[in-house]
């Protein structure tokens, strides 16, 4: 038996995580309000293949087997999002007993499982009637998030230690708002921008009322944080690089551990710049007691005179013996690495969990619908090493969650790509452990790797 090198703390966290749209199904059952994605992914062309989520896993009605299959591949910590539009159908006022009741049986479920419930607030599934109100362009959207936020504390954080205000901000604003490759298909950078620093103060919001309840675990942000490579040492591409940083970095890590904006960026963006009141930085700044980050994939940097608000083209890198992953993101574990040493050197230090990581493979089950996704191993075991890389060099790292638990509705690429431990079947919905939850699985009892 080889020794294991790559040996993490006894304390250390390993999970997996899900998102509500991703897998509950039952999206107009007891009483749950539409949300943008509802409607989105009915309307033609958004979604590959026609998929939506209305049935997704159904994970709503299958929970207590799908929290016994988490038990059985040992997680210690569970991540969940809660869906807004199940508790507050209209976003804000009514409270719907039956969607709370859900998450409420979820958390003793995971408990009784002995699994650690994290719980997300936001993963982009905004209640279709704030939209119809101005959805996160409108400042509006602060109190409706603190409303919201209240609610779920109320119920849940007698149990839940864990919280995250949003996972990926930079998807909700910049996909949703400022592409419209996502819900709620809106085309327009000015509300991009504007939506981005509402969700911060939104987060703030959150934070705040957290606190003031006195519970006693902590509560974070989840940001999407892509390693960044300049394509050449020509200084357009250096800028171009830094561009990119700042929109999908320092735009979210800078108010919150800085207590600023990044200037230059801001200037850059001319018009579509958000508008900042009187105080804003302050109610930002120190507001998360750790930082989530999600981290996938590397890019290099080009400088394109075409390439949008940015002036930049983003192409995949892969470090040498690596390809792409099934979703065409190169592969890079040492990225991660740099990554998270990039918030050590640059944003005083705090806690930080691994809160996503994990690739889209091909995965090829047999007769009995098994998959033996060595791929993903791979990718994991590379990714986990660099992570204990990082720690080593100094790194506050608390935990690491693979994204997915489950197969599940991969937003506007339905369910063409795979990232779950579990296979999900498309016709039966049957959960097959891959052979990465087994893997996973000896991870988790060994506290580590062997390289």
């Amino acid at each position: 038996m080889k020794k294991i090198i790559y040996t993490f703390p006894d304390n250390f966290t390993w999970g997996a995580i899900a998102s509500a749209y991703q897998i509950e199904g039952a999206w107009n059952e007891d009483g749950k309000g539409k949300s943008i994605w509802d409607i989105f992914s009915r309307l033609p062309d958004r979604i590959l293949n026609g998929d939506t989520g209305e049935i997704a896993t159904d994970h709503y009605h299958r929970m207590p087997d799908d929290v016994q299959l988490m038990k059985e591949i040992g997680l210690n910590s569970y991540s969940f999002t809660l869906s807004w539009p199940r508790i507050l159908p209209e976003g804000t006022g009514k409270i719907n007993p039956k969607g709370l009741d859900f998450y409420d049986r979820l958390v003793d479920e995971l408990l009784n499982a002995g699994i650690q419930p994290k719980a997300t607030l936001y993963h982009w599934d905004l209640p279709l009637s704030l939209q119809e109100r101005g959805g996160w362009p409108s400042r509006d959207s602060i109190d409706w998030f603190g409303e919201y936020a209240a609610v779920a504390f109320d119920k849940l954080a007698d149990r839940v230690n864990l919280w995250a205000t949003h996972n990926e901000p930079w998807v909700a604003a910049f996909l949703g708002y400022g592409t419209g490759v996502h819900a709620p298909g809106i085309n327009d950078a000015t509300q991009a921008f504007q939506a981005a620093h509402h969700l911060l103060l939104a987060h703030a919001k959150a934070v705040d009322i957290y606190h003031s309840g006195n519970y006693r675990g902590e509560i974070g942000i989840i940001l999407n944080l892509n390693h960044l490579i300049s394509g050449s040492d020509r200084e357009e591409d250096i800028k171009a690089t830094q561009r990119v940083y700042d929109e999908t970095h320092s735009l979210f890590l800078d108010p919150i551990f800085l207590g600023k904006y990044p200037e230059k960026f801001l200037n850059w963006l001319g018009p579509n710049q958000p508008k900042i009141e009187a105080g804003d930085l302050d109610l930002l700044t120190g507001k998360a007691d750790y930082l989530g980050i999600n981290h996938y994939n590397s890019d290099k940097v080009f400088y394109d005179h075409f390439g949008g608000w940015l002036k930049a083209r983003l192409e995949p890198y892969s470090a040498p013996g690596w390809g792409v992953t099934q979703m065409g993101w190169g592969i890079n574990p040492a990225g991660l690495k740099k990554e998270v040493l990039n918030i050590v050197d640059n944003y005083g230090h705090p806690k930080i969990y691994l809160t996503e990581n994990g690739c889209a493979a091909v995965d090829q089950p047999d007769k009995n619908g098994f998959v033996n996704d060595l791929d993903r191993i791979r990718f994991l075991k590379a990714h986990i090493i660099a992570l204990h890389e990082a720690i080593h060099e100094g790194a506050n790292v608390q935990g690491y969650y693979v994204w997915s638990i489950l197969d599940n509705f991969e937003w506007e690429r339905g369910y063409s790509k795979k990232f779950g431990l579990i296979r999900v079947d498309p016709k039966t919905l049957d959960r097959i452990p891959k052979q990465s939850a087994a893997w996973y699985s000896d991870v988790i009892r060994n506290k580590g790797v062997t390289p």
